[in-house]
């Protein structure tokens, strides 16, 4: 057997790097997925606002419905000059269902679905996700219930809701909290 010489290193000293994976855009490098952007690169304000409102419309459709059947089930008597009104236990049970079936809605695409994919429906018609800012990937379920639950902080006086507004990295307070950022995707 004879030795064969190793073959010289690459010039400069080092291999490339490798290629970048293909299939979309390569996440940043973990601890700078949002600290170095420019306000502009981050989600607009009113982007996020019809985010909210696109995932808004299929629990108030469900919850309509089941509203509707409540109402067209109700009953109505006079007792002692007063008109009493009482719901049906069909209509009962349909406003139960109803917000069981939101619940789960909910849950399902602000949890499950934003978590593990960084975009609940309506992020993904307006084209952003929602991901860590020191990791660039999507959040996980669990963590992202709980932004969802951070967001009650925001809705005191509205003001974690207007603070994307004039924040450089147009963070909620429960973006903050949780250290989330919104960003576009191509």
């Amino acid at each position: 057997m004879t030795d064969q010489p190793t073959p010289p290193p690459p010039p400069g000293g080092s291999y490339p790097p490798p290629p970048p994976p293909s299939g979309g855009p390569t996440p940043p490098p973990p601890g700078s997925a949002g600290r170095a952007l420019p306000t502009e690169a981050y989600t607009p304000w009113f982007t996020r606002v019809l985010a909210t409102v696109i995932d808004s419309i299929p629990a108030a459709i469900v919850y309509g419905i089941g509203w509707v059947v409540a109402a067209f089930t109700t009953s109505c008597t006079d007792s002692y000059g007063y008109k009493v009104c009482t719901t049906s236990g069909i209509g009962a049970a349909a406003m139960w269902l109803a917000y069981l079936v939101v619940l789960a809605y909910v849950i399902w695409n602000n949890g499950y679905r934003q978590g593990t994919t960084g975009s609940s429906i309506g992020k993904s018609v307006m084209k952003y996700k929602v991901v860590s800012e020191t990791t660039g990937q999507p959040v996980g379920f669990g963590m992202s219930v709980v932004r969802q639950l951070a967001h009650i902080l925001d809705s005191f006086c509205l003001v974690g809701y207007l603070f994307p507004l004039w924040d450089a990295k147009r963070q909620t307070f429960a973006d903050k909290i949780m250290t989330t950022v919104c960003l576009p995707v191509e």
